[in-house]
């Protein structure tokens, strides 16, 4: 259990490089699961819209939540958000900054379940078979209005006896893959411009403001992780305190059973300076309310002077 929380918190981790793993994993993931997915369409007029189109935005919705959830930096954004003025003030371009990070990590997924979806076509054809004009396709033109929607609601169905031998279903099919491919290709080009456009025009821009972004993002990240590890190492203490504090009265029992006790004014000095001279409970939370609410501000020039 242990082994698996350190492999956890590794990978939650503020570092780039785990990052881009991760979204490429989720990127891999959403290839996979559309590939091994079973595909079925309903062939029925008022239901193929809505299980094609669904097929195409729910799963990019769950793994754009699922490379939010990921993303460390996501729950530090909204806590830096949300955290009180304090001592210290916010800086928006941070909070910009860290929000652009996540959102573009988080899109790959999404992205490459929809491009590919687009090239292969079939969740197209089933949402859009019924909006096509039938007086395009020779087939349905002796064919009454109400027949004429029930045959295009048949045509991602190759399977039924009605469109088996249709000439026509096969011309549908082709047109829709053929929007459809031209589609995803464009949306895929239309990425790869903007990815390269905004590689090659970045160091157009003020690098000195960026550079101060992504180090007061990692700050904001790692000045979380050692509080929280501070916090943990002050709680051990605390708690080893109280507890001999409260078996003090069982001294000789616990030196019976091999306990290893400090003496009377050895270590005691040591745990009263990592302890702050912390000594209730309510102490504890004032010193947490007042790092919430009044975050000292990043200065330690006194610190140093003393």
């Amino acid at each position: 259990m242990d082994r698996f929380r350190m492999i956890f918190q590794y990978f939650q981790s503020n570092s780039e490089s785990v990052m881009n793993g991760i979204c490429g994993l989720l990127a891999l993931a959403s290839v996979k699961m559309y590939t091994s997915f079973d595909f079925s369409c309903p062939c029925l007029p008022l239901y193929n819209m809505a299980y094609g189109l669904g097929i195409m935005v729910v799963p990019p919705v769950a793994l754009f939540l699922c490379g939010l959830i990921l993303n460390r930096q996501s729950l530090v954004m909204l806590e830096e958000w949300r955290r009180p003025q304090g001592h210290r003030k916010k800086d928006l371009a941070v909070i910009r900054y860290m929000c652009s990070s996540i959102v573009q990590r988080a899109m790959v997924a999404p992205a490459v379940w929809i491009v590919v979806s687009l090239l292969d076509g079939k969740c197209l054809i089933c949402a859009f078979s019924g909006s096509v004009d039938p007086e395009k396709f020779v087939g349905f033109a002796n064919v009454s209005p109400v027949q004429v929607q029930q045959l295009l609601a048949k045509v991602p169905c190759k399977d039924d006896e009605l469109m088996r031998n249709n000439t026509s279903r096969k011309a549908v099919s082709r047109y829709l893959r053929c929007w459809s491919q031209a589609l995803g290709w464009s949306i895929l080009l239309i990425l790869i411009v903007a990815a390269f456009l905004a590689r090659w025009l970045r160091p157009c821009f003020n690098q000195a403001t960026l550079l101060q972004a992504r180090h007061w993002s990692n700050y904001i990240d790692i000045e979380q992780k050692i509080f929280e590890e501070t916090c943990c190492e002050h709680s051990r203490l605390f708690a080893h305190k109280c507890i001999l504090h409260f078996f003090e009265s069982m001294r000789q029992e616990i030196k019976l059973h091999s306990f290893s006790l400090p003496r009377e004014g050895e270590g005691a000095e040591g745990e009263e300076d990592l302890l702050w001279g912390i000594t209730d409970q309510d102490q504890v939370n004032k010193l947490l309310k007042m790092w919430y609410y009044e975050k000292p501000p990043l200065d330690v020039s006194q610190v140093t002077q003393r």
